[in-house]
């Protein structure tokens, strides 16, 4: 058979052939990919005709066609629904892109090359416009910062350093996704799950069976909270679920720790190597912060007051735990149950409102109604095309005037195959060179629905769901020339941005009334209750934002720390992690990180290592953001367009924060966060 990953998809939107793919074409397609990449790049360094915008740069991006077609088609089936063989083929190509990537980065000629085309630039030879001149640049930077200017001994440790580094993160990703499938709670009292929804009810005991056991299996998601923390009354079980979230890659078979340390370790020696005083200034330099003193600054300025707020609402949620237990006294696993209950009485009850929140109404009346609201785009169901699992659906989406603008996948449901949490990725990157529109996915961990029965989500989905999908409309929306730097492919502490603002549209009022309808009366959502809820939104948002700091600096700690102060092994990272918070004033007991060490997936298995900051640098800019639309109208089309061309279309095609200053007029203002956080 042929296959299929080896030619461009001849299926709308170039979606890969999925219902005739195997896992060997891909392993075949990456490797045929690397060597036909490789084999052209050798090409334009040997190229006797001088350096043009054809020769070099256009070239240059058509030689990792199959590589980009065979990657993207893998690694979003990978992590929603990965299997042993799927497993192996990343655990085996890790170490050999890491090798293809330092083929290319620190070959001389190459960069030779690029140097060579960016003078006849500047000498007036021949014309670049800002798109080549940006490309071009981003190239050398990527060589200098791969090491190119090192000398051959330091090249060789750096290649060795890039191969276990790639090898340590799949094999944390692995062991995560396993240790979190095994952590799952089995409950076999059915009194013991009061509290609990019908249809949470029902997604346990699918759980259960999926796992061969008699009675439910309350699942455990990527994040130290645990949503059944809100809803369970028997305090002994929520007990036992924060413990099992808490202490997962701690011990036996799953244990991370050792990979985690191996990978701090590495990650130090090879800032050191590129001249960086630590992992966090290599990264700094390659995003909108600069500098390690930028990140400290905005972390230090949010920290104290993000742990006032807490102690604050320890004191609120205390009070509520003494009316059903005088004597006691709260507890990590006791904050979510009794938060819930402190936003019912200030709020909208989420039990309460989970009726109204059916997905495809959620889907269609709000996150996509808001998108049409602003863009003019318009979404629809392509129920012929296969997506990458059995619940993959594919929409087309179109312009206002039925021009086709691209497609997005949508894969909303948890399964025991795919990691956790919520992203969006990119199968075809859009691309005036090439004439491709892009196709990208929003892939969520929402609890399975039983069979015949809607998927009613919280409020917390509602939130993830808008907030993945303003990552597709930053893909989808991307007008550029070179497919390298469309969409998505900007700074990572500016790739949050985007998807931080489009969730404020799920709090939009008029557009709650639309989405929040009960899914068996067909009654719309009380109007009170919006009131409610659009003037609850700070509830709770002290243990919200003081979860998430202490993650951000447990990262600066893993990546900032002398080699010395590391931990030496698996048994001393608990005892870094511990003195690492107190020393940044965020250890608070009830209120643990986000993200523990040994399941902090975002930097030990992800791209966010030492920049998980990175959230709250762009909150910064989405916050700034909000108050410009505000001021501007709200979700209109003229707000739209203007952030739709000024700051989505460019990608990275320009920089992150140049794009920013020509859609908002000015640097961003911190002020603005700081209010919304109570800290003004």
């Amino acid at each position: 058979m042929t296959n299929p990953l080896l030619q461009p998809s001849e299926l709308p939107f170039q979606l890969p052939d999925y219902a005739n793919l195997g896992d060997d074409q891909v392993r075949e397609a990456i490797s045929i990919g690397m060597a036909e990449q490789l084999n052209t790049l050798d090409a334009i360094a040997t190229n006797p005709h001088i350096p043009t915008v054809a020769n070099t740069l256009e070239d240059w991006e058509r030689s990792g066609a199959t590589l980009t077609r065979a990657m993207n088609a893998f690694w979003v089936a990978k992590a929603a629904d990965t299997n042993p063989v799927r497993d192996a083929i990343e655990e085996e190509f890790a170490p050999k892109l890491a090798a293809h990537g330092d083929a290319i980065l620190l070959d001389a000629r190459l960069y030779e090359r690029l140097l060579q085309l960016k003078d006849r630039g500047e000498r007036g030879e021949i014309e670049l416009d800002a798109q080549d001149s940006h490309r071009i640049e981003e190239h050398l930077r990527a060589f200098r910062r791969g090491g190119i200017a090192l000398p051959e001994a330091e090249k060789e440790r750096l290649r060795a350093l890039n191969v276990e580094l790639a090898t340590l993160s799949a094999q944390f990703q692995e062991l995560l996704v396993a240790g979190r499938n095994a952590a799952g709670v089995h409950v076999t009292d059915p009194a013991e799950l009061d509290g609990l929804s019908d249809d949470d009810r029902a997604s346990a005991r699918s759980s259960a069976e999926a796992a061969g056991l008699d009675g439910w299996l309350i699942d455990i998601v990527n994040t130290t909270t645990q949503p059944a923390l809100e809803d369970l009354t028997d305090r002994g079980l929520r007990e036992r679920i924060f413990r099992a979230s808490v202490a997962r890659g701690l011990a036996g078979e799953h244990d991370t720790r050792e990979l985690a340390v191996r990978t701090a370790h590495l990650r130090h020696e090879r800032a050191q190597l590129l001249g960086f005083e630590h992992h966090v200034a290599y990264v700094a330099g390659d995003g909108c912060a600069r500098t390690t003193g930028a990140i400290n600054q905005l972390l230090a300025q949010v920290a104290p007051g993000a742990r006032e707020l807490v102690e604050r609402e320890a004191v609120e949620l205390q009070a509520l735990l003494a009316k059903d237990a005088p004597d006691a006294t709260l507890e990590p696993w006791d904050w979510q149950f009794y938060a819930a209950r402190a936003a019912a009485a200030n709020s909208v009850d989420q039990q309460a409102l989970r009726p109204y929140l059916e997905f495809e109404r959620v889907l269609h009346e709000g996150v996509f109604a808001a998108a049409t609201a602003l863009y003019g785009i318009t979404f629809h169901e392509r129920p012929e095309l296969v997506g990458y699992t059995a619940d993959a659906r594919v929409f087309e989406v179109r312009e206002d005037d039925g021009a086709v603008l691209g497609a997005v996948v949508i894969d909303p449901f948890t399964r025991p195959t795919k990691q956790g949490g919520a992203w969006m990725t990119s199968i075809v990157d859009q691309s005036l060179l090439f004439g491709d529109l892009p196709v990208v996915t929003n892939t969520c961990n929402f609890p399975r629905p039983a069979a015949g029965s809607p998927s009613l989500l919280t409020w917390d989905n509602v939130i993830t769901l808008f907030h993945e999908f303003g990552h597709d409309l930053h893909g989808l929306l991307s007008h550029v020339r070179y497919a390298s730097l469309s969409g998505t492919a900007v700074p990572t502490d500016f790739v949050e941005f985007p998807s931080q603002v489009n969730e404020i549209w799920a709090w939009e009022p008029a557009l709650i009334a639309r989405y929040a309808v009960h899914h068996e009366t067909g009654e719309p959502i009380p109007a009170e209750w919006i009131d409610r809820l659009v003037a609850g939104r700070r509830q709770g948002i002290g243990h919200q934002t003081f979860e998430t700091v202490a993650a951000q600096l447990l990262d600066q700690a893993w990546h900032q720390s002398a080699v010395e102060e590391l931990p030496g092994g698996a048994e001393e990272v608990e005892a870094f992690e511990a003195g690492a918070l107190e020393a940044a004033g965020v250890s608070f007991p009830l209120v643990p990180p986000r993200y523990r060490s040994a399941y902090f997936a975002h930097i030990f298995s992800g791209g966010y290592g030492a920049a998980y900051y990175s959230y709250l640098w762009s909150e910064v800019m989405d916050a700034d953001t909000v108050a410009w639309f505000r001021e501007a109208g709200g979700l209109s089309r003229e707000t739209g367009e203007r952030f739709r061309r000024r700051l989505l279309a460019p990608g990275g095609s320009v920089e992150a924060m140049d794009s920013y200053r020509d859609f908002r007029g000015a640097d961003p203002d911190v002020r603005h966060l700081l209010e919304r956080f109570g800290l003004g």
